[in-house]
């Protein structure tokens, strides 16, 4: 069974630290600038710093549904 995706790499960072500020410690883990970066979606701001997209997604939405619960 595959896991729900809440958050998408189409999201903008700052709109999903809005909705689940605990993912600020997600973003800062895998290095993602959500500080000046977070006016962009996901996709783009991983992309200036390299870090891997699909285990960051993982990681968020890991954050966003035990929030959500």
């Amino acid at each position: 069974m595959e896991e729900k995706m809440i958050i998408t790499k189409d999201m903008i960072i700052n709109d999903v630290i809005k909705k689940y500020p605990k993912t600020v410690t997600v973003f800062n883990n895998f290095k993602v600038d959500a500080c000046c970066g977070g006016g962009f979606s996901i996709e783009k701001t991983v992309g200036m710093g390299g870090a891997d997209i699909d285990a960051l997604l993982k990681a968020l939405n890991k954050v966003a549904l035990a929030a959500s619960k």
